[in-house]
C-alpha cells in the first residue's frame, strides 16, 4: 500500500500504538469481568489480537455490546470474544467466548486500553523548544518543538508537552500530564495525569471590571487555576483564573471542547461539562454534577451534588442536589414538559375555528 492510500477500521496503526496479543483470561482480569469460553470450544491460535465493532470483527478480535439497539448484531458477529452484560450472555454465538460484566462499556474501555496504550513520554527537550534557565524539567518529560516554558515553571516526571504549547512563569505540572499543541497555561497548578487537548487556554485574566466615572476599570485577577488529579480539558476550552479565590476543577472532572469556566468557579469531583456550556464566575458545582451542551449558569449560585442540567438550560438560581432541570429559566423536567403540553393545547385552541363558525372552509 502506498503512503497516500487510505487505511480503514478502528485504531489505524498510522496513528495509534498497538500491543498484544492477549489471552482471554488476561483480558478478563484487566476488565474485571468473568470469562466464559465459547460453547463450541473455539480458541484463537495466538490469543486475541485487537478490537473491532460487532459487524466487522473477526475470530481474533474482541468486540462488545452495551446498547440494546444493537443487540441484533450480536447473533451474526464473528468476533472471537464479546463483552456483554449478564442479560445477553445467552445470546452470544457458540463460536464466541464472552466476558460477562455488569458494566460492559467500562470493561470495553479497559480492554481497549490494553491493546492501545498511550505512547510513553520520550524524555528530552527538543532543540527548538525555549526553556527558561530557572525552570525545572524532569529528565523523563518530553518537550516538543517550539514549546515555551517560562521562569520557575516545574514540569513533572513523564509529562508530554506538544508543539507550540506555552507554559507560563511559575506554572507547575505534576507527573504524567499531557498538554496538547497550542495550549497556553498561566497562573496554574496541575495535579497528576491531567490531560489538556489542543488550543485550550488555562489561567488567563477573568472577566472582572469596575465602573468608574470615565468608564470601565479592570480589576486585578490575583488567583490561579487548580486542575486536580485526572482532570481532562477539551480542545479550545477556556478556564479563567480567580480574582481573589482560585478557580478549581475537581479531581476526575471532564470538560468537553469549547467550554467556558469563569473566574472563581469551583467544580467538585467528577463533574461533567459538555460542549459550549458556560459557567459564570463564583458558581459552585458540587461533586458529580452534569452540565449538558449549551447550558448557561449565572454567577454566584450553587449546584448540588449529582444534579443534572439539561441542554440549552438557563440556570439563574441554586439547584438542589440530585435534581434534574431543563429550560430557561431552569425548572424540573416534569414541570417543563407539563408547561410544554399546556402551551401546545393553548396553541391548538388559538388556531381552531372562530367562535360561532362552522369550522369548514
Amino acid at each position: 500500500m502506498t503512503s497516500h492510500q487510505k487505511t480503514t477500521g478502528p485504531a489505524n496503526p498510522r496513528f495509534f500504538t498497538r500491543s498484544g496479543p492477549f489471552d482471554g483470561q488476561a483480558l478478563a482480569d484487566a476488565a474485571g469481568a468473568e470469562l466464559v469460553p465459547a460453547r463450541d470450544g473455539s480458541l484463537p491460535a495466538q490469543g486475541y489480537a485487537g478490537i473491532a465493532p460487532l459487524q466487522a470483527a473477526a475470530a481474533q478480535d474482541v468486540s462488545f455490546l452495551d446498547n440494546r439497539r444493537y443487540a441484533h448484531l450480536l447473533e451474526g458477529t464473528k468476533a472471537g470474544l464479546v463483552i456483554v452484560a449478564p442479560a445477553f450472555a445467552g445470546k452470544v454465538p457458540p463460536h464466541s467466548a464472552a466476558l460477562i460484566s455488569a458494566t460492559p462499556y467500562l470493561a470495553w474501555s479497559r480492554v481497549a486500553r490494553m491493546f492501545h496504550p498511550k505512547a510513553p513520554a520520550q524524555g528530552g527537550i527538543h532543540p527548538l523548544a525555549v526553556v527558561d534557565a530557572t525552570a525545572v524539567v524532569d529528565p523523563s518529560a518530553e518537550i516538543g518543538p517550539f514549546v515555551v516554558i517560562g521562569a520557575r515553571a516545574e514540569i513533572g516526571p513523564r509529562c508530554i508537552i506538544n508543539a507550540h504549547a506555552v507554559v507560563g512563569d511559575g506554572v507547575m505540572l505534576a507527573a504524567d500530564c499531557r498538554i496538547g499543541c497550542h495550549v497556553t497555561l498561566s497562573h496554574a497548578t496541575l495535579g497528576e495525569r491531567v490531560i489538556i487537548l489542543p488550543g485550550a487556554r488555562i489561567g488567563q485574566d477573568g472577566f472582572g471590571f469596575a465602573v468608574g466615572p470615565n468608564g470601565f476599570e479592570t480589576v486585578p485577577q490575583l488567583g490561579q487555576v487548580v486542575l486536580e488529579h485526572d482532570v481532562e480539558i477539551g480542545a479550545n476550552t477556556t478556564i479563567d483564573r480567580g480574582s481573589v479565590n482560585d478557580t478549581v476543577i475537581g479531581a476526575g472532572s471532564r470538560l468537553d471542547n469549547l467550554v467556558q469556566i469563569g473566574h472563581n468557579a469551583q467544580l467538585g469531583r467528577c463533574c461533567i461539562v459538555v460542549s459550549q456550556a458556560g459557567i459564570s464566575g463564583s458558581t459552585v458545582l458540587e461533586d458529580y454534577v452534569t452540565v449538558a451542551a449549551q447550558a448557561g449558569l449565572i454567577g454566584h449560585i450553587r449546584i448540588g451534588a449529582k444534579a443534572r442540567i439539561g441542554a440549552q438550560c438557563g440556570v439563574m438560581s441554586d439547584v438542589e442536589g440530585g435534581a434534574d432541570v431543563i429550560g430557561s429559566p431552569a425548572m424540573p423536567f416534569r414541570e417543563f414538559f407539563r408547561n410544554v403540553a399546556v402551551l401546545r393545547k393553548l396553541s391548538k385552541k388559538a388556531s381552531g375555528p372562530a367562535e360561532g363558525g362552522s369550522g369548514k372552509g
